[in-house]
């Protein structure tokens, strides 16, 4: 009987510690994603350049690798989060204002590449959530196929393989769709209890995945 109350005791205490991760990891995404747009848009009123955007992403992944690991278990590390996903927002600035001013349809392809994020973001999750499966097999195939698809990437830039950037766009969209359900099954099931990592990790998958739709609707638009 003993047993059996401390055995119920851990469930209760995990259930709450999920709920807990989940609820900060949630809440955390959301004013980071608002904040990316700001700075998103602080980018297109500034008119940055390409040059400056790209600068501004490589900061990002600098404190991505290099100084969120080092504060993801203290409160500095929600600042190192504001800091990484302020300046991806800030680098897509200047990839929206093309979109924008080079393509006839571009608002449309922006927005509908937006919804479409947050449609799949939205459904990926209600389904790992309800469904409580454990995704944690992804794990191994999604660090293959985005070393992949990064890559060909570098590759298709390198020697202006048009074809070859759209095929790698439709792998980040698997990949990334595949990074969402690995990540929100983690949490479910107690593998991340870390919502500062939690949040970046969903806040990556969900950035690569509107860049890579955007880059598809573009293209099936006959835009690019």
């Amino acid at each position: 009987m003993n047993q059996d109350r401390v055995l119920h005791g851990r469930t209760e205490a995990g259930v709450l510690s999920t709920n807990r991760v989940l609820r900060n990891t949630y809440m955390l995404l959301s004013m980071t994603l608002l904040f990316s747009a700001m700075t998103a848009g602080l980018a297109m009123a500034l008119n940055v350049g390409q040059g400056a955007g790209l600068i501004c992403t490589l900061a990002s992944l600098g404190l991505l690798w290099f100084v969120l690991p080092r504060f993801a278990n203290s409160a500095a590390g929600i600042g190192v989060v504001f800091g990484v996903t302020g300046l991806l927002g800030f680098g897509l600035g200047p990839v929206l204002s093309y979109y924008l001013a080079a393509l006839s349809n571009g608002g449309q392809l922006v927005m509908t590449a937006l919804g479409g994020t947050g449609i799949i973001f939205l459904g990926l999750s209600a389904y790992a959530l309800v469904s409580k499966r454990d995704f944690s097999f992804l794990g191994g195939f999604l660090f293959v196929g985005i070393l992949v698809a990064f890559l060909a990437g570098i590759g298709a830039a390198i020697f202006g393989l048009s074809t070859l950037s759209l095929v790698v766009s439709a792998m980040f969209i698997l990949l990334m769709s595949g990074m969402i359900l690995y990540q929100t099954s983690a949490i479910i099931h107690g593998g991340e209890t870390n919502y500062i990592m939690a949040t970046v990790t969903l806040y990556i998958a969900i950035y690569n995945l509107f860049l890579s739709l955007l880059q598809l609707l573009a293209a099936f638009a006959g835009e690019r």
